[in-house]
């Protein structure tokens, strides 16, 4: 059989969007499917959101891309409102959230390397993680499914288990340039760490002089309730990287560090054609514009209290399915009783969209502009498909 034109590493299903409004996507045959997967927790506003769409195509009637060679009166403003409202001195954009991933990465390596240790080049990750598919960042994770078929990867990584700070601290040695993690594990299955957890990995990192660097690509931009998860902890990271998001559809990422932590970020030692464009840029300020407002992320928030308290409501009635609900804010996951994946697909033909996870789990990623009657519609329309649903036979 003759290879596709599109290269086949997606086993794509039988949706094929065409167009969106709000919460829901229309197929090419006029099909209508309620999207709580937003595009793996991209399209944070919906689809259409007039705000975002407007600002898109002011932009790019005046100005696409230029060269980073000149100066970016649209990537300084977009920097500038980002280092207002995050821990962050300086950024780095993106075109993607592995690319924001390797920035950080070569971050966290060149403080090192700038003060003279250039032997401190290890990162400690975790298990389950899932940072992006370069092969600098699946060389962070111990998952074969990333893995296999491309050694030999990128050394300086030591894996160990998620949110035992034991474990992290054993890992600690002459080599190691710091901690690379996700605040709530997306992929692993919507795990959130403990405030102990994170709270001890700052403290080990100020002890030792560690660069603490979190990977928030699909936690943050308002997703957990909070401008970025960390927030919730209580603690700051040396270097973030973000995006999904943070263009609301738009393609794009950045690298957020202290100045501190990009000392060794000097002339030429990183670079991106497309990084920082005037049109991404646009996108960025626009979904700033409505997430950075208090009543929209106390709004996340009582709607993702709202979701988590229906679906708990909901379980007891088709315990042969589900187990229990996790996650923060409007970043959940069901841990199912059967296969997650046999599962979101059978949605699909319902007119549901959800996004399969490791540990079992079925991630619920709506957009974050979701009310109560998109709520009952969603968790009315779940334990009806419930109802129907048939478990494969094991094989």
């Amino acid at each position: 059989m003759a290879i596709t034109p599109l290269m086949p590493v997606y086993p794509r299903c039988e949706v094929r969007p065409v167009r969106g409004e709000g919460v829901y996507l229309y197929g090419e045959n006029g099909e209508r499917y309620l999207d709580f997967a937003s595009g793996i927790a991209v399209n944070l506003l919906g689809h259409g959101h007039p705000h975002l769409t407007q600002a898109i195509q002011r932009q790019a009637e005046t100005l696409i891309h230029v060269s980073n060679l000149y100066g970016s009166p649209q990537g300084e403003a977009l920097a500038q409102r980002l280092v207002d409202l995050t821990f962050a001195d300086t950024v780095f954009f993106t075109n993607s959230g592995a690319e924001a991933v390797e920035c950080a990465i070569k971050t966290a390596r060149r403080y090192h390397y700038a003060k003279g240790n250039p032997h401190k080049y290890e990162l400690i990750s975790f298990k389950n993680a899932f940072h992006g598919r370069t092969l600098g960042t699946i060389s962070a994770t111990d998952q074969p499914k990333m893995r296999d078929g491309f050694e030999p990867l990128l050394e300086g990584f030591t894996v160990v288990p998620f949110d035992d700070l034991n474990a992290a601290c054993a890992a600690i040695t002459e080599r190691t340039a710091g901690f690379l993690l996700e605040p709530v594990q997306g992929e692993g299955g919507i795990r959130p760490a403990s405030p102990e957890f994170m709270k001890g990995l700052r403290a080990l990192a100020d002890e030792h002089d560690l660069m603490l660097v979190l990977d928030e690509v699909q936690c943050g931009v308002a997703r957990t309730g909070t401008l970025y998860a960390h927030e919730q902890y209580g603690i700051t990271p040396d270097i973030m990287a973000t995006a999904k998001g943070i263009g609301g559809g738009f393609p794009m990422g950045a690298c957020l560090a202290t100045e501190k932590a990009a000392a060794g970020m000097t002339f030429g030692t990183h670079g991106s054609t497309y990084g920082g464009n005037p049109l991404a840029m646009a996108a960025g300020q626009a979904v700033l514009d409505i997430v950075t407002d208090p009543a929209f992320l106390a709004q996340v928030t009582g709607m993702g209290e709202r979701l988590r308290a229906a679906l708990e409501q909901m379980i007891p009635n088709h315990d042969q399915l589900f187990d229990s609900v996790r996650g923060l804010g409007l970043m959940l996951g069901i841990k199912m009783r059967t296969d997650s994946r046999d599962f979101v697909n059978y949605l699909r033909g319902k007119g549901i969209l959800l996004v399969a996870a490791g540990d079992n789990v079925v991630r619920v990623l709506p957009p974050l502009i979701i009310d109560e009657a998109n709520i009952r519609e969603f968790v009315d329309a779940l334990s009806a498909a419930a109802a129907d649903y048939a478990v494969p036979a094991a094989a």
